[in-house]
């Protein structure tokens, strides 16, 4: 029998029970589906914090207060960082460009009748441009205003939606901060979701001066923000940074320090390397449908070869060779696989366009997860359907006549 007649008939067996073809193919379906939509989960999870890192700035240290142990061993109070800190760092700091002290704290803002507690930013008048933020309206405070503990605010998009009425232009409004008025001066762009479960388009900037000596009542801040000169300078610059504020803090050489260095790249990195620990998992289990599908394809198989016994002993019996009944029988399982596959690939395409328009995820559907499922989902019917197959033909013509 020639190929293509093997496949002709092996595709008109299968046309003959849709419902039950395409239920054998659901397994396969559900299976190549979920695996490529874990994969373009995480993959575009993965996308989504390289565009992050991109947005943060890979060439910027935070310098924040931490605990440290004593020669003894024993935990000590930390050293609370000071805008003195600052200004160290950025006198003494050869491979550092800017400094930005940052001082934050959540707090009522009100407008109107409108009341939300969000986080008030207090830092210096350089930190859109080392942070990379662009403004949207207004502007961003000056050095001035920095310095002169003026009553001046720079609020997030979505804070600025929350607060104001679409009639209302919230640059040169007045809003109260813990009580105290503060004129509106600029709203940033819309910037994202952020790094720590919080919405930073829902901030609020004010300069540092007015946020310890008016807001807050304390010079204490919370870190301190350090851009270097470039990437490649990053490990000395946090040597340097160490020694600056130990010497500020006066650590003896066998104390621990009192302050934590690290870098947006290292925190976003954990995210990435957990999400991606995440997206495996899923996508095995996920996988696991796949062999499941591929059970199911053995087993209605294993039916049809049964169903079809006086079929195949006939077949036999007028010339059909057992290699061509073992040919058939495969084709059939194959076609219900590589089927399945691409009915999956189709359901992923579509599961992940609703994923992203209903809940704003980030999908990106790598094309070799495309390839690997439809070729694992060809291979599953390869190998769940050769036993069948091989049942088949070796069935005795004359045993098969006298089947009923």
């Amino acid at each position: 029998m020639l190929y293509f007649e093997i496949m002709r008939v092996a595709i008109n067996s299968l046309r003959s029970n849709p419902m039950r073809s395409m239920l054998t193919m659901l397994g396969v379906i559900i299976g190549v589906a979920a695996v490529i939509t874990m994969v373009a989960l995480g993959t575009g999870a993965q996308a989504a914090v390289e565009a992050q890192l991109s947005s943060l700035g890979a060439d910027i240290l935070t310098v924040s207060q931490g605990f440290g142990r004593g020669a003894s061993g024993a935990r000590g109070r930390s050293e609370r960082l000071s805008v003195d800190d600052a200004i160290a760092i950025q006198a003494k700091g050869h491979t550092i460009t800017d400094v930005v002290p940052v001082s934050q704290r959540d707090a009522q803002v009100e407008y109107g009748n409108v009341n939300l507690s969000t986080r008030v930013i207090g830092t210096w008048a350089n930190w859109a441009e080392v942070n990379r933020w662009e403004i949207g309206q207004g502007r961003f405070m000056t050095k001035a205003e920095a310095d002169g503990r003026r009553r001046v605010a720079v609020l997030g998009s979505a804070l600025s939606e929350l607060l104001f009425p679409p009639s209302i232009d919230p640059v040169g409004s007045q809003i109260r901060i813990r009580g105290i008025q503060f004129e509106v001066i600029g709203v940033f762009e819309e910037k994202g979701s952020g790094n720590d479960f919080r919405n930073p388009d829902e901030q609020v900037w004010i300069p540092l001066s007015t946020s310890q000596w008016r807001v807050f009542g304390t010079n204490r801040i919370n870190n301190i923000q350090v851009q270097i000169a470039s990437e490649n300078l990053m490990m000395a610059a946090m040597a340097e940074i160490e020694s600056v504020v130990r010497r500020q803090h006066r650590l003896r050489p066998d104390v621990d320090s009192d302050f934590r260095i690290s870098s947006q790249t290292q925190f976003l990195e954990v995210i990435q390397e957990s999400r991606r620990t995440f997206t495996m998992l899923l996508a095995g289990i996920a996988a696991v449908s796949l062999v499941v599908g591929g059970i199911g394809i053995m087993n209605i198989m294993l039916v049809s070869v049964t169903e079809r016994t006086r079929e195949i002993g006939i077949r036999k019996a007028i010339g059909a060779t057992r290699g061509s009944v073992q040919l058939q029988f495969l084709i059939e399982a194959v076609v219900l696989s590589c089927l399945g596959g691409a009915l999956g690939i189709a359901l992923a395409w579509v599961a992940s366009q609703q994923l992203s328009e209903n809940f704003g995820w980030t999908m990106v559907i790598p094309p070799n997860a495309v390839v690997m499922s439809f070729g694992f989902s060809a291979m599953i019917g390869i190998v769940f359907g050769f036993y069948p197959a091989v049942r088949a033909s070796r069935l005795d013509p004359i045993e098969a006549l006298r089947y009923e």
